[in-house]
């Protein structure tokens, strides 16, 4: 078989360009950190790249909805710990007017304040957290309770807000008002008196008449409506360290997948230096060996 120039130059200049493109594949790794740029560089790191950055996106996600939870539901037991504190109060004042030892001006205060308390209850039982009413079941864009302690809308104990803090795992984070306010009835209706707000008007009532016996068995009413919402709270506290375990082990799943999505997209520095190095040798080598292998043309000879 006969050689020619041309041959050898199509030759040298096919080596030279595969030197040069495996010189340029690691000097990309170099630059942007990363083993591959495009899928076809290694189909497998892509695939599980893929993948990877599924699961770190859906972890960030479900980050994100625990972060809600966990404020959702730290404004609402706040709120349920100043209803205790209210609670707790009106006891001490019913309790005081009870006994029997006031003056009208001792019984106008405590009755000011019993009216206050009242009030403060209703502004809690409307509380809102990032403008939504927290009590209110699904209907958050409608207040709970009106002036006069009637229910503004309907509320099943059943209307819960669910957040997905996990794969398949799923949380109620509010506490519907009908629950709250309500001790014997299961749900409420817009219209209907709440049971925890009628039981601070017959106090206030007790209080304007002066009836000693009625004040001291309202201190049963007032028992009951402080033991349902220790239940309430209960039941939101234990809801409360759920999440918090969630987020914790979130915390952790981004950890580990972030360092599973960095070991098999991330180029070792080192490694992709060295093979740098040896294809600039490789490349250099070629280019001195093309310059051999071109034989003189014969306008070199006439010269």
């Amino acid at each position: 078989m006969r050689i020619t120039n041309n041959m050898l130059i199509n030759n040298m200049m096919q080596s030279l360009s595969g030197n040069l493109m495996r010189t340029q594949k690691y000097f990309n790794q170099l630059a942007s950190g990363k083993k591959i740029s495009l899928p076809s560089d290694d189909p497998i790191v892509a695939s599980k790249a893929l993948k990877l950055r599924t699961d770190v996106s859906e972890i960030a996600q479900y980050k994100r909805n625990t972060d809600d939870a966990t404020a959702w539901m730290d404004i609402t037991e706040a709120t349920m710990s100043q209803m205790t504190d209210l609670v707790h109060r009106m006891k001490e004042i019913t309790n005081q007017a009870a006994n029997g030892t006031n003056t009208d001006e001792d019984l106008l205060k405590i009755r000011e304040e019993a009216s206050e308390l009242r009030s403060q209850l209703i502004s809690l039982g409307n509380a809102t957290y990032a403008g939504r009413y927290i009590f209110s079941g699904y209907k958050t864009d409608k207040p709970l309770l009106n002036d006069d302690g009637t229910y503004n809308i309907d509320v099943n104990n059943s209307e819960q807000i669910r957040f997905e803090i996990g794969i398949g795992d799923n949380i109620n984070i509010n506490v519907p008002g009908s629950d709250l306010f309500n001790r014997t009835i299961v749900g409420a209706s817009a219209g209907n008196k709440s049971e925890f707000v009628d039981t601070f008007d017959k106090v206030i009532a007790a209080m304007d008449s002066d009836d000693k016996s009625e004040l001291s068995k309202l201190l049963g009413d007032l028992d009951d409506e402080l033991g349902n919402l220790l239940r309430v709270r209960a039941g939101l506290g234990a809801r409360m360290n759920r999440v918090e375990l969630a987020a914790g082990r979130l915390e952790d799943d981004n950890v580990n997948f972030t360092k599973l999505m960095s070991k098999n997209e991330d180029v070792d520095i080192a490694e992709a230096i060295m093979k740098l190095q040896n294809e600039e040798n490789v490349y250099r080598a070629s280019l001195a060996t093309g310059a051999r292998v071109i034989q003189p043309s014969l306008v070199d000879f006439l010269k």
